[in-house]
């Protein structure tokens, strides 16, 4: 994913994922930044029913310009679409 950062023009639009168990937020803005994304899905393991293995996830969703926003409890079905909508608001 970082090469792919390198090596992004202006009309790609880079998507990352961040699993982290401490510092979600301030880990997730590092490597939104390390790896030239446009956004990135930042994923908690401290929500109950939110991770690996269920149905459900949480995330919070942090742009380039770090505008953070976050999402509640939901099926991961649901928080795909949100992920797709989240890119076809900041690509318009």
């Amino acid at each position: 994913l970082a090469e792919m950062g390198k090596m992004k023009n202006e009309k790609q639009f880079l998507v990352g994922f961040a699993l982290e168990t401490e510092d979600l937020l301030a880990n997730a803005e590092k490597k939104l930044k390390k790896k030239n994304l446009d956004l990135i899905v930042a994923n908690s393991l401290r929500d109950e029913g939110a991770g690996f293995g269920g149905q459900t996830n949480k995330v919070t969703m942090i742009s380039s310009d770090l505008k953070h926003q976050e999402y509640e409890l939901k099926l991961k079905f649901d928080v795909a679409a949100d992920i797709v909508d989240k890119i076809k608001d900041l690509t318009d």
